[in-house]
């Protein structure tokens, strides 16, 4: 029996929220907002400050008390601690840079790969030659990991807090990412960036989305997102109000009104 187009998509569908809700006391952040994303596919989610896109992804995270459900390769990870959700490769990025100030760029990148390089204490203590395999195992695999990045090996040995501020930018999402992510949620990742630095992002995101990874991106950059999303969803006071391709967003009476701005 051939396999139908939504049992493909259904198949290829990585990360799922159903109903999320987030309340601070009386405030209602989030109203019942539901979304998914599939593999190798870039989801916008837009709106106003305040809207609640952040708290959004503090919920799919469990960074925060929430009502609904979240599925990550169909499997139900409400429940799960927002450490192991990003060992079950479930990960995000904040609006702020996110690294060791104290380490180099390219001792940052092999932090983010700790969990497939690192060896026991008893293989440590008993066969040291199989720790300095390993770092150096590490090292390679992180200078790798931040030349994809586009992260040039002469900032490798430099503190994060000594690099130009775009390549921080691309340094964050790197270390959020690491090995074995499955579905990367970026908030903000533009903010600050502009002209070549905003343009090399763009081309890191897109890149990175072919790896067969679900990429979640916030994003106040209409020009970026647009460009670079499948679809978007808008959130507007707590509550999604459109979701669609960026074409059809664009078009939404609603969302020009409530964001993108009326017509003249």
């Amino acid at each position: 029996m051939a396999i139908t187009g939504d049992e493909l998509r259904a198949a290829n569908e990585i990360l799922r929220v159903e109903g999320l809700t987030v309340q601070y006391g009386a405030l209602i952040a989030l109203r019942n907002v539901s979304w998914s994303v599939h593999a190798s596919e870039i989801l916008g989610i837009i709106g106003p400050n305040g809207a609640g896109k952040s708290s959004c992804f503090a919920a799919v995270t469990n960074a925060v008390s929430h009502r609904g459900r979240v599925f990550l390769h169909n499997s139900d990870v409400t429940g799960v601690k927002t450490f192991d959700l990003a060992g079950l490769g479930l990960r995000r990025t904040f609006q702020q840079n996110s690294f060791f100030g104290e380490l180099t760029v390219l001792q940052n990148a092999v932090a983010a790969m700790f969990r497939n390089f690192s060896v026991n204490l008893v293989t440590s203590l008993f066969s040291p030659w199989r720790e300095m395999t390993a770092r150096r195992n590490a090292e390679l695999a992180a200078a790798q990991l931040l030349d994809f990045f586009g992260i040039a090996a002469g900032y490798h040995d430099q503190l994060p807090g000594d690099i130009p501020y775009g390549v921080q930018r691309l340094l964050s999402v790197a270390l959020a990412y690491g090995t074995g992510a499955k579905a990367l949620l970026l908030d903000e990742p533009a903010a600050g960036l502009s002209g070549a630095d905003m343009k090399k992002l763009a081309e890191v995101l897109v890149n990175l989305s072919k790896r067969n990874l679900a990429l979640v991106v916030i994003e106040h950059h209409m020009d970026l997102i647009m460009s670079i999303a499948d679809r978007i969803v808008m959130i507007d006071q707590g509550a999604m109000l459109a979701s669609g391709t960026p074409a059809e967003i664009q078009r939404d009476p609603n969302v020009r009104e409530a964001y993108l701005g009326h017509d003249e």
